[in-house]
């Protein structure tokens, strides 16, 4: 069995068991986005590709490899360790595929970009006991993040952790208020333009998608998103964040006076919103506890989805 095969294999077994114990009904779907069943990469054609302010080209097959992730941008990040640059252990993939070289991540994961690296040896850890799972079941990256957790040194943690705290965050993510919306689609784990350049309303959700779908694909880690957010959401949630709002509180307390962080808890400031509020929910619905998310379990327990749709969108609208 080869070493993709084994992480997969793992991932799928956890997916089997936690479908077997029914998915959660009330579940914000457009937070979760889970590929359709059937759904394949298109072919490599075998051409080389290419992305802007890069001299790098690598094939779509070099692309996909979760070993190698690709490095378009060399340049703007310090050299890889083996660990994040190279998954050579069986059933170990490299980090910075999914959270890419410079660690700024995607939607469907974890930006981990200056984040403490005690916080983020600790995360590892609640993958690995169990304590830190998904809202979502079917939740492919979820369930590999775990499976890898198992399987990592603690060595590797420590050198992967280390070097994802020291990069600098940067602006990823561009916050529109709006009312509608492009009708999407899921694809790889993300949502996507379905293609009939339809409109529909945002309702109370957000709306989180790539600036440029073909340099996502190509995993382009200068390539942004832009994620919609319902009107007047920004407003409520700096309030909620500020003052709590009589329903929670402050979150400055444990995050910093900026949410840039405080010691070993984690910024706020400029992350994924879909990330955010997956976070907040499977925190309240006890599905990822461990040592930091149960000073969390009080502070989110009378958040309503509207009110976590807001904190998101008021934090990701922040510098980082």
């Amino acid at each position: 069995m080869n070493k993709f095969a084994v992480v997969l294999t793992y991932a799928l077994l956890a997916i089997a068991a936690s479908v077997s114990a029914g998915a959660d009904d009330s579940l914000p779907a457009w937070a979760y986005p889970v590929n359709p069943p059937g759904l394949k990469p298109a072919p490599d054609d075998g051409s080389m590709k290419r992305v802007p302010n890069s001299d790098a080209a690598f094939t779509m097959t070099q692309i996909r490899d979760l070993f190698s992730p690709p490095d378009w941008h060399p340049d703007s990040h310090p050299s890889m360790p083996d660990v994040v640059g190279r998954g050579n252990k069986p059933g170990q993939f490299a980090c910075g595929f999914c959270h890419l070289p410079n660690g700024l991540g995607r939607p469907e994961n974890s930006s981990l970009a200056g984040l403490p690296a005690s916080y983020i040896a600790q995360q590892i850890a609640d993958f690995r006991s169990g304590a830190r799972k998904s809202s979502e079941p079917a939740s492919l990256p979820i369930n590999l993040m775990i499976a890898v957790a198992k399987l990592v040194s603690e060595q590797d943690t420590k050198i992967a952790a280390d070097y994802f705290a020291s990069l600098k965050p940067s602006s990823w993510i561009r916050v529109v208020e709006t009312e509608m919306v492009p009708k999407t689609k899921v694809g790889g784990w993300m949502l996507i333009a379905d293609g009939s350049g339809g409109m529909e309303p945002i309702g109370q959700r957000i709306i989180e998608m790539p600036e440029n779908l073909e340099r996502t694909e190509l995993r382009d880690s200068a390539s942004g998103f832009i994620a919609y957010v319902p009107v007047g959401s920004i407003r409520k949630g700096g309030e909620l964040v500020t003052n709590g709002a009589g329903k929670t509180p402050p979150c400055a307390i444990c995050h910093g006076a900026d949410l840039k962080g405080l010691g070993p808890v984690p910024a706020l400031t400029g992350r994924s919103p879909s990330y955010i509020v997956r976070q907040l929910y499977d925190i309240q619905h006890g599905v990822r506890s461990g040592q930091w998310a149960e000073l969390m379990k009080p502070v989110v327990a009378g958040l309503s989805e509207e009110d976590m749709v807001a904190i998101a969108a008021y934090t990701a609208s922040l510098a980082p």
